[in-house]
């Protein structure tokens, strides 16, 4: 049983090949259309599959999750203009340097006060001030943190994730945003890569390509943030960490986009099939939640990523506005 509803969660990502004339011939409203959906839907099915029945293939989707999502990001790229992507990037930029290093001041202080260990709470910090289970994996090997410690960060920026990917895209048609003030928002307040694509997706407009560069220039600051503690680490021993070089070929893809004569024709095709990796690899992560993880994420951690959370979406949010 298990295998057949992971089968039937993975079909779910193929709901973005589904033209929107077939959407209107159903009396779908395109703003409720479930390929906008998929991966929330996703996301949802692989935690459900996974506190019930469980992961049928847990190493298989542990082992594809990071490659797919960085595909599906160069992927992204064929379908922005290189020119759109530098500005919002550029925009993007400054707020986010300015919410990172809130963060984490503010994260090292509440973690004194909340008690909870220097090692989770930098984890936790990272998490939520960059980019999310990507960089806790980076800065956790540089580290050479504890794995429960890193069960615990992933834990509790997942389930942060989780939320923010349901609540924002309704909370910011409520508050009357604008795509480019929404993808603002989702590309500083969202942690991971592939809940900023899906909210900003459901969201519609040009949402999706303003906060993917926001949340691509954000991500830029792990490599700094990684070879600054590395070098503290040299002495010890220290790791080196993944950087992301997947951001190069989202910059390579929509360079091609922008100059190279009938790439913009491909776009039909490269867009849904990148719909498709970030709907995947939402499954995958929402299999890779388990109940042992849940309980060791705790009531202390989660408060830590939860005020920091409030923290960056109200600070973007006010930014974004201002935009």
């Amino acid at each position: 049983m298990a295998r057949i509803l992971f089968f039937a969660a993975c079909a779910l990502s193929l709901l973005p090949w589904i033209p929107e004339s077939v959407w209107r011939g159903w009396g779908f409203p395109l703003t409720l259309t479930l390929d906008k959906w998929a991966p929330a839907l996703c996301l949802l099915s692989g935690m459900a599959l996974a506190l019930t029945l469980g992961n049928p293939y847990p190493d298989q989707t542990k082992k594809l999750n990071k490659p797919l999502l960085q595909g599906a990001v160069v992927l992204l790229g064929f379908s922005m203009n290189i020119q759109q992507v530098i500005q919002a990037g550029a925009q993007g930029a400054g707020i986010a340097l300015a919410m990172i290093l809130l963060l984490f001041g503010l994260g090292y202080v509440l973690s004194k006060a909340l008690r909870v260990p220097q090692g989770v709470a930098t984890l936790v910090a990272t998490g939520t001030a960059i980019c999310g289970g990507s960089a806790i994996a980076a800065v956790s090997s540089v580290l050479n943190s504890e794995q429960d410690d890193i069960s615990v960060a992933v834990g509790t920026v997942f389930l942060l994730n989780a939320v923010a990917l349901f609540l924002f895209p309704p909370l910011g048609h409520l508050l009357g945003l604008t795509d480019h003030q929404f993808g603002v928002w989702a590309g500083i307040a969202i942690h991971d890569i592939a809940s900023v694509v899906g909210a900003a997706k459901v969201f519609g407009g040009d949402a999706l390509a303003i906060a993917t560069a926001v949340k691509l220039s954000r991500v830029l600051f792990l490599i700094p943030l990684v070879l600054i503690l590395a070098a503290f680490r040299h002495k010890e021993g220290g790791g080196k960490a993944p950087l992301p070089y997947f951001i190069g070929g989202f910059i390579i893809a929509s360079l091609m986009r922008t100059f190279v004569p009938g790439a913009a024709s491909l776009e039909p095709i490269i867009k849904p099939l990148a719909a498709t990796g970030f709907s995947l690899a939402l499954l995958f992560i929402g299999l890779g939640l388990s109940r042992s993880t849940l309980k060791k994420v705790g009531i202390r951690p989660l408060a830590l990523g939860v005020i920091l959370w409030l923290v960056a979406s109200l600070g973007a949010l006010f930014a974004c506005r201002q935009v």
